[in-house]
């Protein structure tokens, strides 16, 4: 089992282990060791589904207290993460084109935010063949300088590998043309790569 699905699989556990001990809002869930032993998984893979459903406001950490389940009556959110784990073909679609939507929205900030000089270290990483997709991405995050979205993406590229989809490989020039026009300050362009990159020429007019 990969690591993305076993991240997967803790968070359907916890969800499910809340329900059975009957857990309320205020009240304590158990600490990461006991979370790692009750469910036979490793404290890294418990670390990253607690940090999943916090930022998805179900649960909160207090210093020094622990880590206790939020009122979250009427959050469309519990929702929301429950059609992901169950992975319908709606949902899969949804992952998909919020993910997509995701980039594009940090490539518009890097445009805005990034220097020569970041774009040039980037792109001397991609000539050298040091990155994969996700890791070219999580780069233009960290140009991008907005936590909220580093976390949204992180978690939406989880579900993302999750679905089990074919695996494109992505050349290294689709990269360079776009640190390009990042460079040059061209929206267009970049978008225009960015489209390309991942096939969506034919939605152009819907993104």
């Amino acid at each position: 089992m990969t690591n993305t699905k076993v991240y997967l699989e803790i968070v359907k556990q916890l969800r499910e282990m809340i329900s059975a001990d009957n857990l309320k809002s205020g009240d304590k869930i158990p600490s990461e060791r006991e979370l790692s032993e009750r469910l036979n998984v490793g404290r890294s893979s418990v670390r990253e589904a607690l940090r999943a459903l916090e930022l998805l406001g179900l649960i909160e950490t207090r210093r020094g207290e622990g880590t206790f389940i939020r009122d979250f009556r009427g959050n469309q959110l519990v929702q929301l993460l429950g059609t992901f784990i169950l992975q319908d073909e709606k949902a899969k679609l949804d992952v998909i084109e919020t993910k997509n939507l995701i980039e594009m929205d940090l490539l518009r900030l890097v445009l805005n935010r990034a220097d020569k000089e970041q774009l040039m270290k980037l792109k001397s990483l991609v000539e050298a063949d040091e990155l994969n997709d996700d890791q070219f991405f999580y780069q233009l995050i960290e140009l991008a300088d907005n936590y909220l979205f580093s976390r949204i993406w992180l978690i939406l590229k989880d579900y993302h590998h999750s679905l089990s989809l074919k695996n494109v490989e992505y050349k290294r020039d689709s990269y360079l043309m776009l640190i390009e026009a990042l460079v040059k300050k061209d929206e267009k362009k970049t978008l225009t790569v960015y489209r390309q990159l991942r096939n969506l020429s034919v939605f152009t007019d819907k993104y």
